[in-house]
């Protein structure tokens, strides 16, 4: 092995030290964006609970007042809770309560 110089070994440190602190600073980075889909994660988790409860249906599909069936009461509380119904963009909000007409199809629509 040869004998290193000492501006060699200075050299050779400061190099591991630069890689460390880019190294740490892509752990930082990632510990950022792990917390953030955490959050995100159990915001989802609580909006989905919240739908499933609104959706669980009591027995059978008996028509109310509104000539409604219970699935579809369900389905229009949901939406006048903000949030879409149709399959083309379920469980989203709906930005500033815009209407959405795949949404009110779904509702109110006639099935054969």
């Amino acid at each position: 092995m040869t004998q290193l110089k000492k501006k060699e070994i200075y050299d050779l440190f400061s190099d591991l030290e630069m890689q460390s602190e880019k190294t740490l600073e892509t752990i930082k980075g990632m510990r950022q964006q792990i917390a953030a889909l955490i959050e995100e994660n159990q915001a989802l988790q609580f909006e989905n609970k919240h739908l499933r409860d609104r959706l669980e249906v009591a027995g059978s599909p008996v028509k109310k007042e509104s000539g409604l069936t219970q699935s579809r009461l369900n389905l229009e509380n949901i939406y006048e809770d903000g949030f879409h119904v149709c399959n083309v963009m379920f469980g989203k909000r709906r930005e500033e309560d815009e209407p959405c007409a795949f949404c009110l199809e779904v509702i109110y629509g006639q099935r054969n």
